[in-house]
């Protein structure tokens, strides 16, 4: 296959798994209220624990998580043998990312993408996917805000791909990746500063269907 054909399907098969919106879809299946109407309408993990059911929060994150790795892991397993080079590859990330950032299959209406960008890094390499993970758990865990555990997991990012890789085509990606992240989370950020945020675990009364 050309290289340049390869990079154009993989990148566009790439935004169509990211556009998969697990939390939708595991709130369905639940029988759980669209978490994009209730709570801080983000379609995501963080959003689902507030219906109460950590089933489908859980579901929702392994979900988003596995569809960032399963891209990028088989762009790196198996990209090279139809000419997808370290640019395809950084694309793949980024559209499996931006897919479930403005997903396709849900009037482009997506989550802030932590879960799927963790996937993402993971998928380029899993110690550089587990260094932050720790550096959410870590501020998660210190402070109960998921969204600050996500805005300095963000920043890091880049930095660990760095101090492991060097600079290359991939660490742009994860940059704009990060960027992407920081944006996102402009509401949470105004709250955070407000003090007006919501901690993790806290629930939704709405979130349930009567």
């Amino acid at each position: 296959m050309n290289p340049t054909i390869a990079t154009i399907v993989a990148t566009i098969a790439a935004y169509l798994v990211g556009s998969i919106s697990f939390a939708v879809v595991v709130s369905h299946a639940f029988g759980l209220a669209d978490p994009r109407t209730y709570g801080s309408k983000n379609p995501g993990a963080t959003n689902v624990l507030r219906s109460g059911s950590k089933k489908a929060a859980i579901a929702t994150l392994l979900g988003d998580c596995a569809k960032g790795w399963l891209a990028v892991w088989l762009a790196v397993r198996f990209g090279p043998q139809y000419g997808l080079e370290e640019g395809g590859i950084a694309l793949v990330a980024l559209a499996v990312f931006i897919g479930h950032l403005w997903p396709v299959f849900f009037k482009f209406v997506g989550g802030k993408g932590v879960a799927t960008a963790l996937g993402v890094l993971l998928g380029i390499n899993p110690w550089l996917g587990l260094a932050t993970l720790a550096t959410w758990l870590i501020v998660a865990y210190a402070f109960r805000y998921s969204s600050l555990a996500a805005l300095i997991a963000s920043v890091f990012a880049p930095f660990y791909y760095g101090l492991l890789f060097g600079a290359d085509e991939i660490l742009f990606a994860v940059f704009i990746m990060s960027a992407l992240l920081l944006w996102r989370h402009g509401a949470n950020i105004s709250n955070l500063l407000a003090g007006k945020e919501t901690r993790i675990g806290s629930k939704a009364a709405e979130a349930k269907k009567k």
